[in-house]
C-alpha cells in the first residue's frame, strides 16, 4: 500500500546510516519520507504535514520521549512508532503508555517495519478525514445565526419546543422555524445526527 500524496513518514533518528537505510527502504515501497537527525531539527522544520513517525527513543539533547511530550503539548497528531535498542525497552514501554502506537526493537526485519508503517499511515489518513469532517461541521455551525445557535443548544439536550420558547421568550412556532433552519444548515437528517455533531463540536472545544 502506498501512502497518499498527503501523508509522509517522518524518521527522527540521530544515526545517519540507519536513517538513510530506513528512508531507502520506505521510498522503495512507494512511500513519501522525510528524515531528521534530531528532534530539534524536526520541530524546526515540521510544517503540519500529516503522516506517521519513526522515532528513536535515545537521542542526544532531546530524547524521543521528550519529543513525544512536545508533540502532545503542541497538539501534533502523528501516530508514533518507537525504535529502541535492547537497553531502551523500558523507555519504549513508557512511550507506549504516552500514546505511541507500537515499538520495534533493533534489529528488526523489513516486513515488520513496513507493516507498522502501513498501519500508522492508515491511522493518519483516518485522522485526516476526521479532521476534515470536523471542519465541515464547524463551518456549518458558524453559518447559524445567534438565535439558531441558541435553539440548537437546547434542542440537542432534549428540550421540547415549548420549553425552548419559554426560555428564549419567543413563540413555539418561531422555535419550529429556527429548528428547521438549524437542521437544514447543519445538513442533519435526524435529531441523533444533530446531537452527534454537537458532541463533536463540544469535544473539539475541550
Amino acid at each position: 500500500m502506498n501512502s497518499t500524496p498527503e501523508t509522509t513518514v517522518f524518521i527522527v533518528d540521530d544515526d545517519d546510516d540507519f536513517r538513510d537505510s530506513m528512508q531507502w527502504l520506505l521510498e522503495s515501497d512507494g512511500l513519501q519520507v522525510r528524515g531528521f537527525a534530531s528532534a530539534e531539527r524536526f520541530l524546526d522544520q515540521y510544517d503540519g504535514q500529516p503522516g506517521c513517525m519513526l522515532l528513536d527513543v535515545r537521542m542526544p539533547t532531546l530524547s524521543g520521549l521528550a519529543l513525544q511530550q512536545i508533540l502532545h503539548e503542541r497538539d501534533i497528531c502523528l501516530p508514533v512508532i518507537v525504535i529502541s535498542g535492547h537497553g531502551d525497552i523500558p523507555m519504549a514501554v513508557t512511550a507506549l503508555k504516552n500514546g505511541a502506537m507500537d515499538f520495534l526493537e533493533k534489529p528488526f526485519d523489513d516486513d515488520s517495519l513496513l507493516h507498522l508503517v502501513r498501519q500508522g499511515l492508515a491511522r493518519a489518513d483516518e485522522q485526516l478525514q476526521q479532521g476534515r469532517a470536523l471542519q465541515r461541521i464547524r463551518q456549518r455551525h458558524s453559518s447559524l445565526s445567534r438565535r439558531e445557535k441558541e435553539v440548537m443548544a437546547l434542542v440537542v439536550v432534549g428540550r421540547p419546543n415549548r420549553e425552548i420558547a419559554e426560555e428564549l421568550g419567543i413563540s413555539p412556532k418561531t422555535v419550529e422555524v429556527h429548528r428547521s433552519r438549524v437542521m437544514s444548515k447543519m445538513q442533519a437528517d435526524s435529531l441523533p445526527e444533530l446531537v452527534n455533531m454537537a458532541n463533536r463540536l463540544g469535544e473539539a472545544k475541550s
